[in-house]
């Protein structure tokens, strides 16, 4: 919770740009979002690609020798890249530090036989193509969640729709999240919304957006966003390290993503990435630490979620459809040809 003794926040250089006559206009108060996590936080922390328990391993090394908080990480490659044995090893081991463990669902457009997704406009991107491909990502989610996982990162709408309605028919866990991919996020206030309704806990939104876009937002959803302080560079390559603070300001509650620049793509994971898979694990924490650096030092650290938090409290949905009616509750199909009174001559 923030120390409402402690001294306001300052913005980047503004004691010294003061001094010369270039004092920034003050902060409007209807710009900063009205919301928080239940817990009365305004952000958190996740460290994204961490696609194994090596690479969990070494996370959890880098954090405890640079002091850097951790509410969640996540993963890129998939469910279905990993183990029983490694899910398990990585759900242990974060459970025993409370922290939170999301693993990707299921088959993606970009991995499969979409053509279209490796034309210029990219077709349906990510989104899971066909029947089986949904029926993928359900029996990721299952699988996942048996084993103590307790987040699922999805890229697809109609995949987190249907999550969610397996969810509240307790097909799965009640306390399981939903998180929405940084490649399907929404960029404007009523698309936002949309997520939310459709079951979101938490949604990436793109690195790119302006600040006025995050207020726009917060006026429409109170669902919690994830955003990448330093992007990769298939999501823009930008580092708004120095913006930190006013994006929480504006965009409370937050989800600090300590992405990495400049680095390869390691997406599906294996062992043949090891070495940029556990270099570049290390340096995603050591970028949070440089996030965090610059907040203490501009005073604006205050209103971190006590870890171990992980739930986002009360958010809107969309009414529930009735069951789906099975094959023998259907009307009869149209007479086919065969079936119908031949002419007679």
């Amino acid at each position: 919770m923030t120390d409402v003794s402690a001294p306001a926040p300052r913005r980047p250089g503004e004691q010294a740009l003061t001094t010369i006559g270039l004092t920034a206009p003050a902060p409007h108060p209807s710009d900063a979002s009205p919301h928080s996590f239940p817990d009365g936080g305004r952000w958190r922390t996740e460290v994204p690609s961490v696609e194994g328990p090596e690479c969990l391993a070494e996370v959890l090394k880098e954090s405890a020798r640079l002091d850097v908080p951790i509410h969640r990480v996540s993963q890129g490659s998939g469910v279905w890249m990993l183990s029983d044995a490694d899910i398990t090893e990585m759900a242990d081991a974060c459970a025993a530090r409370d922290i939170e463990l999301c693993l990707f669902t299921g088959p993606r457009g970009t991995w499969d036989t979409g053509g279209s997704t490796r034309t210029d406009s990219g077709g349906a991107g990510l989104r899971a193509r066909g029947h089986d491909a949904l029926a993928g990502c359900v029996e990721d989610a299952l699988r996942a969640t048996g084993l103590g996982v307790k987040c699922l990162l999805v890229a697809d709408e109609g995949v987190l729709w249907t999550l969610h309605r397996l969810r509240a028919r307790g097909v799965l866990p009640a306390d399981t999240t939903f998180k929405v991919s940084a490649l399907i996020g929404p960029v404007n206030p009523a698309s936002y919304a949309v997520f939310e309704q459709l079951g979101a806990d938490s949604i990436n939104i793109p690195s790119d957006l302006a600040l006025a876009h995050f207020s726009e937002i917060r006026r429409a959803s109170r669902a919690p966003m994830d955003l990448y302080i330093e992007a990769p560079d298939d999501l823009g390559g930008y580092v708004r390290m120095y913006e930190t603070a006013e994006l929480i300001r504006r965009g409370a509650p937050l989800y600090l993503k300590f992405g990495l620049s400049k680095s390869p793509g390691i997406y599906p994971y294996g062992a043949q990435l090891r070495d940029t898979a556990l270099s570049s694990a290390r340096e995603r924490v050591r970028r949070g630490r440089l996030v965090l650096d610059l907040l203490i030092r501009h005073g604006a650290d205050g209103g971190m979620s006590p870890l171990g938090s992980r739930l986002p409290g009360p958010l809107s949905r969309f009414p529930l459809t009735p069951n789906q009616p099975t094959p023998d509750q259907l009307p009869p199909d149209p007479l086919t040809p065969n079936q119908l009174t031949p002419d007679k001559d």
